[in-house]
């Protein structure tokens, strides 16, 4: 008589097997389009939307946000679901992974274009931007659809711009105020050439390391500083090791909401309206919620025992803003005075 398998034995190994299939799908990198499921509605239209943030952040939420509005908009035809912190790609694999249709969205940082775009680097000079509203000038404005239009020769559909806020500079043993404090410290940047320029000039050894690592070094004690915002360095707990923060407001972490484009050429036309009603709904929410969260959270900082913030002087950023002059001069020389003017004089 054969061995008779209980109850409980056969669900754990139907469990063991969904699991293991559900493991060998994401490290073959199949392309993540249709399921099961999408099979049986055959009007329903899956879209997998990967980024690397919690999902507490200003883009978390808006990620979140906006696959709600379409849902609601498309009466169910079509459903976001929203892989954040990295579970599906880390913010170095996920523009490949887009590009190759393997996901359909991603809402990667100004950064990770410039790679694709070079002239998007003006984005990442310091103290480019003025404040919020400056920026929103430039994102939602001429400027904003000149730089989405130079995704589409690189088979991306450019959405929208979604903010972050300013960034803030961290350090592990000391304040850094003056451009002499980051003299032989190692930073922590996300891949960018202007970033690890900006931090050379400062005298710091640059080290670029991917958002999914960050905590993990941090713990291992990699590095002696970093730039984030607020929400990032509080919704990650990064000042638990850089608790000497210094509000600097040097630049801005932005992220551009972006779709494959031969993915977006084959949605209906109806989908396509409902899609981009939907983005600008969460993009309008998101700029809020962006401003709303940062001051909320560093004032959870100012609370927060072992924390040390220091507000940078007009005159501190006067020397930080000299120090940052040969990369305005590189840019220009390397791409002309036009895109750096219409982002300056934009909203004035």
């Amino acid at each position: 008589m054969g061995k008779r398998w209980r109850p409980w034995a056969i669900l754990l190994f139907v469990g063991f097997g969904l699991i293991g299939w559900a493991a060998s799908r994401q490290l073959g990198r199949e392309p993540l389009v249709y399921d099961d499921e999408q099979k049986g509605l055959k009007k329903q239209i899956i879209i997998y939307f990967s980024h690397v943030v919690a999902e507490n952040t200003p883009k978390g939420l808006a990620a979140q946000k906006f696959a709600e509005l379409v849902e609601q908009k498309t009466n169910g035809r079509v459903k976001v679901e929203v892989f954040p912190n990295g579970s599906l790609y880390s913010d170095g694999e996920e523009l490949d992974a887009l590009l190759r249709g393997d996901v359909q969205m991603i809402a990667p940082s100004f950064s990770k274009v410039t790679e694709l775009i070079p002239e998007w680097q003006v984005l990442d000079l310091p103290f480019l931007f003025r404040d919020d509203e400056h920026v929103r000038c430039v994102l939602t404005g001429k400027v904003g659809v000149e730089l989405l239009q130079m995704l589409e020769a690189k088979g991306i559909k450019g959405l929208a711009f979604w903010s972050n806020g300013f960034k803030q500079m961290m350090g592990t043993n000391r304040p850094l105020i003056e451009p002499d404090d980051f003299r032989g410290l190692r930073f922590r940047i996300m891949p960018s050439e202007v970033i690890e320029k900006q931090f050379r000039l400062l005298g710091g050894e640059p080290v670029a390391v991917s958002f999914d690592r960050v905590y993990q070094e941090l713990e291992q004690h990699k590095f002696d500083g970093q730039e984030n915002t607020i929400s990032n360095i509080y919704s990650k707990g990064f000042y638990k090791f850089q608790p000497y923060i210094t509000i600097s407001d040097h630049g801005y972490l932005g992220y551009v909401v972006m779709m494959n484009q031969s993915f977006w050429d084959h949605l209906p036309k109806d989908i396509q309206r409902s899609i981009e009603e939907a983005m600008a709904e969460a993009t309008h929410w998101n700029w809020q919620q962006s401003t709303e969260q940062n001051e909320q959270e560093l004032r959870q900082l100012e609370r927060r025992g072992g924390v040390h913030l220091y507000m940078l002087s007009e005159m501190d950023k006067k020397k930080w803003k000299q120090t940052f002059t040969p990369l305005y001069e590189e840019f220009t020389r390397q791409f002309g005075s036009k895109l750096l003017n219409e982002v300056k004089q934009s909203c004035e």
